[in-house]
């Protein structure tokens, strides 16, 4: 069992919406990106893999800097560390989800949905999109 998680993906936001989405094993509305996997792609190529993957985008990053926030879980054999980097990013492409998307949209700043990963907020706080 790993005992930390380091993910990566892109903050895009258009016209005062944010792009989310909702895929894995949960019903939260999420920024694309995913688990870096290898090793062998730095943390921005991971970013732009994921988007790709997850929404069929390139990616044009903004900001070279990312905005790390840690969380953690419990889980039944220890505490599991996920490390989750966010680049500020312009989207590049139409939007064609992947397979494992099960829904997507833009949503507006001001009117964000309840159910958002506790990601979501600090990230956009940080980006300056929300106050």
């Amino acid at each position: 069992m790993k005992h930390i998680i380091i993910a990566s993906g892109p903050v895009i936001v258009e016209n005062n919406r944010v792009l989310l989405n909702q895929h894995g094993d949960d019903s939260f509305w999420k920024f694309c990106g995913g688990r870096v996997e290898d090793f062998e792609e730095n943390l921005l190529e991971a970013a732009q893999r994921e988007a790709k993957e997850e929404m069929g985008i390139e990616l044009e990053i903004l900001n070279t800097e990312p905005f790390v926030i840690w969380t953690c879980k419990d889980l039944s054999d220890g505490r599991l560390d996920i490390l989750l980097v966010h680049y500020l990013a312009k989207r590049i492409g139409e939007v064609k989800p992947g397979s494992d998307i099960r829904a997507w949209d833009w949503f507006d700043l001001d009117n964000l949905p309840d159910n958002l990963a506790p990601n979501i907020v600090p990230v956009l706080k940080h980006f300056g999109f929300i106050k």
